[in-house]
């Protein structure tokens, strides 16, 4: 549905001579499907008649929702996922501890309601949230702003 570069998880890819290096960010650093990720990126390439395949994860800068292209975001929202707003913006350093939920709006993706509530924090994965829409009372997700 969407692809790792529409999300930004591909930052980089170039031929070093016979080898084609791919560098990754993951969405977030214990991410549990980077191995999987990773090949099928050697497969994908493998297939495509490149032989030398080698694929590099990166962690700074860390990823981010606002790395998502535009036809991502639509193409979350086609499949029902509310895609993200901006990013919260905070200053380089350590990172604030803020004991306060900051309210979130977020719009329906299947009606376009901006109403929506939170039915729990997490969804199929830490990123995602579980949102229903009172309106036409269809559940769905919501990717987090990160």
């Amino acid at each position: 549905m969407v692809t790792l570069a529409e999300l930004g998880v591909v930052r980089e890819v170039r031929q070093d001579e016979d080898t084609v290096v791919v560098t990754v960010t993951p969405t977030y650093s214990g991410c549990p499907a980077m191995e999987s990720i990773r090949d099928d990126i050697r497969a994908s390439l493998r297939r495509a008649g490149f032989g030398r395949v080698d694929v590099r994860t990166v962690l700074a800068p860390a990823w981010t929702t606002d790395w998502i292209s535009e036809s991502g975001r639509r193409k979350l929202a086609e499949a029902g996922i509310a895609p993200p707003g901006p990013a919260p913006r905070r200053a380089a350093g350590p990172v604030p501890l803020a004991l306060v939920a900051r309210p979130v709006a977020v719009g329906c993706p299947r009606c376009g309601s901006a109403v929506t509530e939170v039915v729990t924090p997490f969804g199929a994965t830490a990123c995602r949230e579980l949102r229903r829409c009172p309106v036409c009372r269809e559940p769905f997700e919501h990717m987090k702003e990160i």
